[in-house]
């Protein structure tokens, strides 16, 4: 009797599972391609995204290709302990951080989330003694309701990092009538920033490199007022930057009347909109981190436009990004408010089923 292989087919339920990643990807595809700065779709990205991984590991698991299976599940196993370790590391790698921009920075208190953070984490675990040694009941709210309050905004900081990491894949086609570059503080009153100057620049690449490609015309809008610290406008320092730098005379504009991002929009719209091209196609540049939000004010300024984004130093990338999804949370902040009052009652909830039902 000699040994055969034994096909054996695959059952029918486990070609229709692929139906499951296939939907969420078509959902998030069609909300994302209509809005592309709404948070609530980096919970239909992740339920695509771990729902195709969930199945590629049965399918590899079912193909009993050992080699496969096993490269496959060294690559999760290393996966799992970089992150374990991050996370671990994590009050480590903030404090570090803090020390990097404490160095390089000015000591606002902007500059310093990545340093409160840290202290917290760190300090976490002794609060967590002190309220153990509190009556049951107070301890068990101490705990239930912060955990759960912590878990609702880090929920909502991991959909936007999804959404932020995402919109930097934005590959806007070589055919803008417009390109806005969105201002920041000068130095010594009228001096171009190193942080300003990457977003000129990021402009000008694209300005240049349509040029080639398409020979398409456009007009670059550098936008930005002047603060109480400067001698002239943000607008008229980058437009003369940029002028310097190879932009035509022609080509460039100065919008100086705004003194924030929704203004930036609003402003340059207004000049847009008494341009000779009725329907523009437009983009926005500012820094890598920036560009999410700013895609919002771009939303609620009725300017149809998506950005790109401009490099921004490493050291400075943590916190700024737990600075932009503040910003972001506390727009909504009246709905974030009845979210945590929903939780304030789930806590006291399970207390008392906890502690009171349950001591009967």
């Amino acid at each position: 009797m000699t040994n055969s292989a034994v096909w054996v087919p695959i059952p029918a339920v486990a070609y229709w599972a692929w139906l499951i990643p296939i939907t969420f990807g078509i959902i998030f595809g069609w909300r994302y391609q209509h809005d592309k700065v709404r948070l609530s779709n980096g919970i239909w990205f992740s339920l695509f995204f771990y729902s195709l991984l969930a199945l590629l590991a049965m399918t590899i698991l079912g193909t009993n290709n050992h080699p496969l299976i096993i490269i496959s599940v060294a690559i999760f196993v290393v996966l799992m302990m970089a992150i374990g370790l991050v996370f671990a590391l994590q009050a480590f790698l903030l404090l570090w951080n803090a020390w990097i921009v404490w160095k390089r920075e000015s000591h606002t208190l902007a500059n310093m989330l990545t340093l409160f953070l840290g202290l917290a984490i760190l300090l976490l675990p002794f609060f967590a003694n002190l309220i153990g040694n509190l009556p049951k009941p107070v301890s068990y709210f101490m705990t239930t309701f912060p955990t759960m309050v912590v878990m609702y905004v880090a929920f909502w900081f991991y959909n936007y990092l999804t959404m932020l990491v995402i919109y930097q894949f934005n590959f806007p086609r070589y055919r803008q009538d417009y390109i806005i570059v969105l201002g920041a503080g000068l130095l010594n009153g009228d001096q171009v920033s190193p942080l300003l100057a990457q977003r000129i620049n990021r402009g000008l690449r694209f300005y240049q490199k349509q040029q080639r490609k398409t020979g398409h015309p456009a007009i670059m809008i550098f936008s930005g007022g002047q603060g109480g610290d400067e001698t002239v406008p943000e607008g008229q320092a980058m437009l003369q930057y940029a002028r310097e730098h190879g932009l035509p005379t022609t080509a460039g504009w100065a919008e100086t009347k705004s003194t924030t991002t929704l203004e930036n929009m609003q402003f340059s719209k207004q000049l847009i909109d008494r341009g000779s091209v009725k329907r523009p196609r437009t983009i926005f540049v500012t820094n890598n981190y920036h560009t999410f939000r700013a895609g919002i004010f771009a939303k609620q300024a009725g300017l149809k436009a998506d950005g790109i984004g401009a490099r921004t130093a490493r050291f400075f990338l943590p916190d700024a990004i737990i600075r932009e999804y503040i910003a972001i949370f506390a727009r909504h902040k009246w709905w974030h408010a009845a979210a945590v009052g929903a939780l304030l009652l789930l806590s006291l909830l399970y207390v008392w089923l906890d502690v009171y039902h349950g001591a009967m």
